[in-house]
């Protein structure tokens, strides 16, 4: 069946990085544009940012721009987000995402904390 399953997410101190990782099944990744999502606590899912198929053309979220890059490899059906300079609003759970025909594609998640 088609899935999505984040990874990568943890605890970082302000202006560290992370690098998130999606992996994708069930359907032919390099088809598809990938999105990733994020939701803090108490707040709504957001944007974070997109990637074309093919070649390749992202965008992303007012916030996150020029911090987060948006990349993938279609040949290992992988998506990743690489995240810099991240700040305390950066907390929340981060989600990747797709539609398949009609299907709107979700993954479970994973949990993303700035700290100190």
């Amino acid at each position: 069946q088609v899935q999505l399953v984040e990874s990568g997410g943890g605890f970082v101190q302000p202006g560290g990085s992370l690098r998130l990782s999606c992996a994708a099944s069930g359907f032919t990744f390099s088809g598809y544009f990938m999105r990733w999502y994020r939701q803090a606590p108490g707040k709504e899912r957001e944007f974070v940012a997109y990637i074309s198929n093919s070649p390749g053309i992202t965008n992303y979220a007012d916030s996150v721009r020029g911090r987060f890059i948006i990349s993938r490899d279609n040949a290992k059906n992988m998506m990743y987000l690489q995240m810099n300079s991240l700040k305390p609003e950066d907390t929340a759970v981060y989600f990747c995402n797709t539609v398949v025909s009609t299907l709107d594609v979700w993954g479970q998640g994973t949990l993303v904390t700035v700290s100190l």
